[in-house]
């Protein structure tokens, strides 16, 4: 994908914007996967996140790329951090933003039981990617998330008015006294039956079923995007309305419900079907709530965003939603 073919490209009826550039990305089962080419001609695999906490890479990936490591103070313990390596200019990725707790670096962490949450074993006993890319990558950026298409793109700089769609909805975040975003995390507002629900807009939401929920949910994959919903808003719509499709025990190892909401309106658009995964209510009512502007009862994933293009413009604090045909496919 050359950074240069994309000048005149259609984008929502107009132009795409200057110093737009493609990422290397793969859409697996609603996540978001991107691939890097390193300068010496090494493929990295990243999961991204934008609901996730920091940006690592795995130490052994590390090491094996030749980078130096160094000992930092974080919080007043130590933690070994390296740089993002140098990639090659049609298959590059940014670094953190400089922000972060770890600078532009990353931190490198061992693949264990820990890391293991996130990058899980294989079939091949190998990790499933080489590092995690979570909200510390994402702000003070513009992405575009074409979920039809299965592109994903970095926008340098704000987005024309030509370019923004009536269909948006606004992004909050948790800011200090003077006024400066804390840590990054997008809230979203949609509608589900009525009632309004502030999510954590959570591009990386996933799940894996059992194999007896997967036969019940369909699709060819136990690991997949889902949306994330607490408790008693789960109960509440579970009896409100006996006709929604549930599924007990789905989630592999938490023995977490599952429930198929039918419509769900985000910015202007109604669409559906949209699979929730249950949480509990401190997960989200007192946990994750603290890191955001406003309580939070779940969080919106690729269950629901695979039906969108999105652009999210986290310096104007605004996601711009999308259903007409998306952007071609980048030239080789």
């Amino acid at each position: 994908m050359l950074l240069s073919c994309l000048a005149s490209l259609p984008f929502w009826g107009t132009t795409l914007p200057q110093q737009s550039v493609p990422i290397p990305a793969k859409l697996v089962e609603g996540i978001w996967y991107v691939q890097p080419v390193t300068s010496s001609g090494d493929t990295l695999t990243f999961y991204t996140d934008s609901g996730g906490g920091f940006v690592f890479l795995l130490e052994e990936v590390a090491q094996e790329l030749d980078l130096p490591i160094e000992q930092v103070q974080m919080g007043g313990r130590t933690a070994s951090v390296a740089p993002m390596p140098a990639f090659k200019a049609n298959a590059w990725i940014p670094g953190p933003v400089s922000g972060s707790p770890t600078g532009e670096k990353l931190l490198t962490l061992p693949w264990n039981e820990e890391t293991k949450q996130i990058l899980p074993e294989t079939a091949s006993g190998k990790p499933l990617g080489s590092g995690f890319l979570g909200r510390w990558w994402f702000a003070d950026r513009v992405w575009t998330f074409d979920y039809p298409q299965q592109h994903m793109y970095l926008h340098k700089g704000a987005l024309p008015a030509e370019s923004m769609t009536d269909h948006k909805a606004l992004l909050g975040f948790q800011v200090d006294s003077t006024g400066r975003r804390t840590t990054h995390f997008p809230r979203i507002r949609v509608a589900v039956d009525g009632d309004s629900l502030d999510l954590l807009f959570d591009t990386g939401a996933q799940t894996t079923l059992t194999a007896a929920a997967q036969q019940k949910a369909g699709g060819t994959s136990g690991r997949r995007a889902t949306s994330f919903i607490t408790r008693s808003v789960f109960e509440k719509w579970q009896q409100k309305h006996p006709d929604w499709r549930v599924i007990e025990k789905a989630e592999a190892g938490t023995g977490a419900a599952m429930i198929e909401v039918p419509q769900v309106s985000i910015a202007g658009y109604t669409v559906g079907p949209v699979w929730f995964t249950q949480r509990p209510d401190n997960a989200f009512q007192e946990w994750l709530s603290q890191m955001m502007d406003k309580p939070i009862e779940g969080a919106l994933g690729g269950s629901a965003l695979q039906y969108f293009r999105v652009t999210a413009d986290y310096p104007s604090a605004v996601a711009y939603f999308d259903k007409e045909p998306g952007l071609p496919s980048p030239k080789k």
